[in-house]
C-alpha cells in the first residue's frame, strides 16, 4: 500500500496556483525527499496532507485514507516535525512527553522515547535550557509517541550545526529501519542527498522531477568532471581527448589532466589515453550535486520527469 498518494492535486489562493495538478505516490518504507524553492507549495501540500487546509481539486490519500474525509484516522498514525514548532521553556524534556502521551491516552515509555532520539540525559531538566539540537529532538520524540506509521518531517536540520545534522540523519534513518515511512521536506541539499531513497522536485506549484538523486542525474545533461593523474600526453592527444563525444573541455596541469563530459562515456576518455600511449594512474570522479539539480529543475521550464 503507498503511504501516501496524490491524485490531481491542486490548491489556489485567489489568483495564486499554489499547488498545481500534483500526481505522486510514496510508498510504504521510503525516505522521501521533497524539495523546492520558498513558495514553491511544499507546505501547502503538507497541510493538504494534514487536513490543515482543503485542496481545490484532486485528492491526498495517507496510509489508505483520505486526508480530508478521514483526517483523524491520519493524525493518530501520523508524527509530524513541523518547521515552526515551540517548546515551553519551564516544562522538562519528560513533561512535555507525558503530555503528549496523555492528551493521545496510549501507553508509552517515556524514557525509552527519549532515549531514542538521544537526550534520555536531559529528560528533567527545563527544555529552555535546551539547545537548539535537543528542543528539535524533544519536538522528534513527542512525534514519535505512539509509534506512527508516518513521519513527516518539516526542515528537521534548519540551524543544526553538522554534528546536530548528522544525529538527525541516524536517528531518521533508525525510525525508518524500524519500519516507519519517512517524508522529509528540506531546502538543504546535502541532507536529502545523504538520506533519502528518492526525491521530488517542485517549483512555482509544479512538480518538475521524481526519480532517486541518480537517475535525476541521468535524466539531465548535467556535468561530470574527470580528473585523471596523467603523465606522456602530447597535444594531438589533448585534441583527441577534447574531440570525444560528450566532452566540454579538456586542461592539463601539473600532471592532472580535468576532462569535463556532459552525456559522454568516462571509460571513452580513458582508453583513448592508454590507446594514445598515456601513462594513466589514478583518477576521480566529481559527480553533480543535488543542489547542480536542484538548480537545473528550478530555474528553467521542464515536464515532470518520474
Amino acid at each position: 500500500m503507498a503511504a501516501i498518494e496524490l491524485d490531481g492535486l491542486t490548491k489556489r489562493f485567489g489568483d495564486v496556483l499554489a499547488v498545481d495538478d500534483f500526481d505522486l505516490t510514496i510508498e510504504e518504507g521510503e525516505i522521501f525527499g521533497f524539495l523546492g524553492p520558498n513558495g514553491a507549495g511544499k507546505s501547502t501540500t503538507i497541510d493538504i496532507l494534514l487536513d490543515f487546509t482543503r485542496p481545490t481539486g484532486g485528492t491526498a490519500t495517507v496510509l489508505g485514507h483520505d486526508a480530508q474525509d478521514e483526517s483523524l484516522a491520519v493524525r493518530q498514525r501520523t508524527g509530524v516535525l513541523p518547521d515552526g514548532y515551540h517548546v515551553y521553556d519551564r516544562l522538562t524534556g519528560r513533561r512535555h512527553l507525558d503530555f503528549v502521551v496523555e492528551l493521545k491516552a496510549v501507553d508509552e515509555d517515556v524514557d525509552a522515547l527519549l532515549e531514542r532520539v538521544g537526550i534520555a540525559e536531559a529528560a528533567d531538566r527545563k527544555a529552555g535550557g535546551y539547545s537548539k539540537g535537543m528542543r528539535q529532538r524533544l519536538v522528534l520524540a513527542m512525534a514519535l509517541v505512539g509509534d506512527p506509521d508516518l513521519l513527516i518531517l518539516d526542515e528537521p536540520s534548519t540551524g543544526l550545526d553538522p554534528n546536530g545534522a548528522r544525529e538527525m540523519r541516524e536517528i531518521i534513518r533508525r525510525e525508518n529501519e524500524r519500519g516507519t515511512t519517512i517524508f522529509f521536506s528540506s531546502h538543504i541539499m546535502e541532507q536529502v542527498e545523504a538520506i533519502c531513497d528518492r526525491v521530488a522536485i517542485i517549483n512555482r506549484g509544479r512538480l518538475v522531477a521524481v526519480d532517486t538523486v541518480e537517475g535525476l542525474r541521468d535524466a539531465t545533461e548535467t556535468a561530470t568532471t574527470l580528473s585523471i593523474s596523467v603523465s606522456g600526453v602530447d597535444d594531438a592527444l589533448l585534441e583527441t581527448v577534447a574531440g570525444l563525444e560528450g566532452v566540454t573541455d579538456v586542461a592539463l596541469e601539473e600532471g592532472r589532466l580535468r576532462v569535463i563530459l556532459s552525456g559522454g562515456s568516462k571509460f571513452d576518455v580513458l582508453n583513448t589515453l592508454d590507446d594514445g600511449g598515456a601513462d594513466v594512474g589514478d583518477f576521480s570522479v566529481d559527480e553533480s550535486s543535488l543542489e547542480d539539480l536542484f538548480v537545473r529543475y528550478t530555474t528553467e521550464d521542464q515536464e515532470v520527469r518520474t
